[in-house]
Parts: structure tokens; sequence; C-alpha cells
């Protein structure tokens, strides 16, 4: 570990003498404590990293809208597949072959877990929510149960066992919390070998002026990397060393936050993989033109994910002849790399993703040592996209999804208009309601009146739709024979238990 004085001098090298301000006034112990943290940093880089800072938010405010018009183009359809549209023979080809991949353990999931449940109004890991479902389950138990079942159905189906391991990114914020919290739970099921967590990296958030911000008089203010730290995370942690020496060929990346996220989805690793993608994305069909969801196109030929607010309304409104919106692929964080893709872009494109300017309130101490929490953006933090590596794809691929059984995400706290502990729940129950419907049950609300299942559009709205199924019970609606016939009254929750009450 580097010395004090060798750190001041770095630091004063880089402008940011500030930083030890305060050093005098810190005990012993939280001088140590300091001295660790700023060891840590990329001293060398720190002045390149503050001045880049500074003038990206510069640039972000002055610079007139770039003008994606002439460049602009849908992805073509040889590189699109839609549970919708697509023939059902084609789906249930690509859906063997996801199996098929999986049953050879080729295919591993990959969690985007770094960041807190703030805006959710808690201070752990978003992955610990428990969003009121009847059974308490949260976001990571039942993440946990859908690997378990989907590990199952390979097996069973094709007649090998097999392991889906489960890479979790975490933050300096999330890591021991979510080992304690996966410790405390048994792992869920799952094998702890099989569970790999591991650390992005924190970055300074800097003021307008290239400083680096104290958040007290012994530590800086840090912030994860973003999700697109994650490429970074993997070369300093040896997570694709670990995938090789697992025969791991086939990578599912996701975000903790969606509710209704298929792990290691078959359909989607087959499909990538029998079009021969090195990289794919799930999409939805955006709600309407002015929905504020990221676009997945190709801007120049080259595939790459377009912030709504970068589309004139115009052409967000341009339909296509069947009156389809033309550029309607919805972004939603759930993505299929090749390890060869994700090796390639850690040896030679990492360093070529431009980081993305987010002005936020960071809380910070004066110059006089005084907390102050900010009512205005005073600090600048540099994140990095999960799907900026989309343009070094050599054949890239995205498959189009039903919103409503597999995009529910949990963003804001109750009270918010969408997006929240509340429309997670009720996208669940609503689709596991669907799924007793088709088996062929009579769902009844509490006071014994029949259920009419809404249009799936509505369904998140409908408070009687409280029928839970249990992920190592059905992972996508399969294996729901037993209900055919069965008047189940609401809530009910179809455990293990139930299940075989109904078989017996």
């Amino acid at each position: 570990m580097p010395s004090l004085q060798q750190i001041r001098t770095a630091l004063d090298g880089s402008g940011q003498a500030h930083v030890l301000r305060f050093w005098p006034e810190l005990d012993s112990e939280q001088q140590e404590v300091f001295l660790r943290e700023l060891a840590q940093l990329d001293l060398p880089r720190l002045e390149e990293h503050c001045r880049a800072a500074a003038e990206a938010a510069a640039a972000a405010s002055c610079a007139p809208d770039r003008d994606l018009e002439p460049n602009l183009e849908p992805v073509p359809p040889e590189s699109m597949g839609s549970v919708r549209r697509s023939d059902p023979d084609c789906l249930a080809g690509w859906e063997r072959e996801g199996f098929l991949q999986i049953s050879r353990s080729r295919v591993a999931v990959l969690l985007l877990a770094g960041g807190q449940g703030t805006r959710l109004g808690v201070r752990y890991p978003k992955g610990m929510f428990d969003v009121g479902l009847p059974s308490g389950k949260t976001l990571y138990q039942i993440q946990a149960e859908r690997i378990l079942k989907i590990q199952q159905l390979a097996e069973s189906r094709l007649g090998s066992k097999c392991t889906v391991p489960w890479y979790i990114m975490t933050s300096e914020f999330t890591l021991k919390p979510t080992q304690t919290f996966f410790q405390e739970n048994a792992h869920f099921g799952l094998q702890p070998s099989n569970i790999v967590m591991f650390e992005q990296r924190m970055i300074p958030a800097v003021t307008f002026d290239g400083k680096v911000i104290l958040e007290d008089k012994g530590k800086i203010a840090m912030a994860p990397d973003g999700n697109g730290g994650l490429y970074q995370a993997l070369e300093d942690n040896g997570v694709l060393e670990d995938m090789e020496r697992r025969g791991v060929e086939f990578v599912h990346i996701y975000c903790v936050d969606n509710i209704l996220v298929k792990m290691a989805d078959p359909l989607f690793v087959g499909f990538c993989v029998a079009k021969g993608a090195d990289c794919g994305a799930k999409v939805v069909e955006k709600a309407h033109p002015a929905e504020p969801v990221g676009v997945v196109c190709r801007v120049g030929g080259v595939p790459q994910v377009v912030e709504y607010s970068e589309i004139r309304p115009e052409t967000a409104r341009r339909r296509g002849p069947a009156g389809e919106l033309v550029y309607s692929a919805g972004n939603i964080c759930n993505h299929f790399f090749t390890r060869s893709f994700l090796q390639d872009v850690v040896k030679t494109f990492k360093d070529q993703l431009k980081p993305h300017v987010a002005l936020k309130k960071v809380p910070f101490v004066d110059s006089c040592g005084n907390q102050v929490k900010p009512t205005e953006p005073n600090g600048i933090k540099m994140e990095k996209f999960v799907f900026d590596v989309f343009p070094f794809s050599r054949s890239f691929v995205v498959l189009e999804v039903r919103r409503e059984d597999e995009f529910s995400p949990l963003k804001n706290a109750d009270g918010a208009p969408s997006d929240t502990p509340t429309t997670a729940r009720n996208a669940l129950l609503a689709q596991h309601c669907r799924w007793a419907a088709d088996a062929g049950a009579a769902l009844l609300d509490e006071q014994g009146n029949s259920i009419q299942m809404p249009p799936s559009s509505s369904a998140e709205n409908h408070p009687a739709l409280k029928c839970e199924i249990s992920p190592l019970v059905s992972y996508f609606g399969e294996g729901l024979e037993p209900l055919k016939g069965k008047t189940i009254r609401t809530p009910f929750i179809l455990d293990g238990a139930a299940a075989a009450e109904l078989q017996a």
C-alpha cells in the first residue's frame, strides 16, 4: 500500500490536494480507514478522470442534440425474432436448442446488482426487497428458484445433470449485505460454489470544476461506475477465466429489478445460438411512441441503444405497413453474450466505451467541514452502460417478447405512477393467474365470485388476481395439468406441498 506521503504527492500533482484538508482532524482509526480508501483509487488516472468528467458535463449542457435521423434505421427483419410473430416451429426449435445448451452446462446467468434500493426508500440491495407477495419471497429468492427449476427442466428433458452458474456483480454498497443474505437463507437451495459474487469498481464523484467531492472529512463520495462497469469488473475479478474453467460458452445478463425475468431463458439462448449471434438483446414493444425507454436500433448500420430523447417525436410515431411502430424495440436490459465476445470486449474494446454523464445531488462537506445536503445537482457521476458494447458485435440479434410475461421493473416506491412494488407484485400475480386459467382452473376472488381474466395490458391493476405459483413448481407455465377442472379461491399459493396435494 502506498504511504501517506506518496498519496499526498499524487493528489497534489492531480490538483486534488483538498482531499486531505481535514486529515489532522481525523483520529488514528479514521486516518487508517481513509488511507486504505485512497490507496484503492487509480491515482495515476485521477486527474484525467476529474478533467474528463468536468469537460463531459460542460459539453452535455451546451452541445446540441446529435442528429441521428439520416443514419437511423430499425433492426433488420433477418436479425429479429418475436414470441408473438415468429413461426411456432421456429420458437419450439429455439427452445430445444436452448435446453440442449443448458443441459451441457454451457449457459450461465449474470446479475447486475450493484445498486441500492434508495428510490424504494431502503438502504439495502434491491434483490433483498419483498414486494408483498403472499409468499413473502424476495427478488433474490425468486431468481434463485428459477435457476433451480431451469436446471431440473433441462435434466428431465435431456437426461443429463447440469449446472447454471450464477454470477452476481455487486458494488461496495451491496457485496456484504448480499453475501450475508444468501448465507442466512442457505443460498436458496443452490450450491454455494455455483454462486460467484464480485465487485464492480467505484469511482469518485466530481464537482463541475473538476474537484473530487468529499462526502465526509475522511471519505470521498464514491459511486459505482454504472452497469457498464461490468467489463472492467470481469477483468478485475477473473470472472471470464472462471467461466472458461466451468465450460460456460453463453451468458445471459440481466438487471436485478425485473420481477418477471426468465433466468437462462432457453428460448432466448436457443434463438441467439441458432442465429450464430455473439450478442443479443431482448426487447418489448413500446407501449406508445412517447414511452421513455431506449430503443434498440441501428445507427449507420451499427446496432446500439438510442435514448428516447434523441429520437424526434415524428420519427417515434412512424408506423409500418401493418400499423406497427417502426422504432418499437424497447430496451429492457436483458442480454445474451458469448463468452468469446466478452473476452474480446475486455481485451480490445473496453477502453473505447465512452462514459455517460449523470448530474446528481451529492452530499458533501464544505471547506469549513460542515455537512451539506444539496437541493440541486452539484456533482458529476460518470457511468457506463452494459449495452454500450453492442456496436462491437459481429452478429447482433433481437428477440421481442411479451411485456406482460417478461418485464415489470421495480424502480420507485409506492405512490409513483409506475414501476413500484405494487405494479411488480400485481404483474407477477396476474401472470400466474393466466397460467392457472390456461391450465383449466376456475378462479374465485375472496368473496367467492368468479374472476374473469382482464386483458393482459390492464392485469397489473386488477387487485383480485392473487394466485402465486412457486418457480419450483413452474418456470413458464408448464407442468400445471393438475389444475385442470379445479376451483381455486384466491389468494392462493401453489408451492411444492400444494402441488403434491393436487396430484394426490
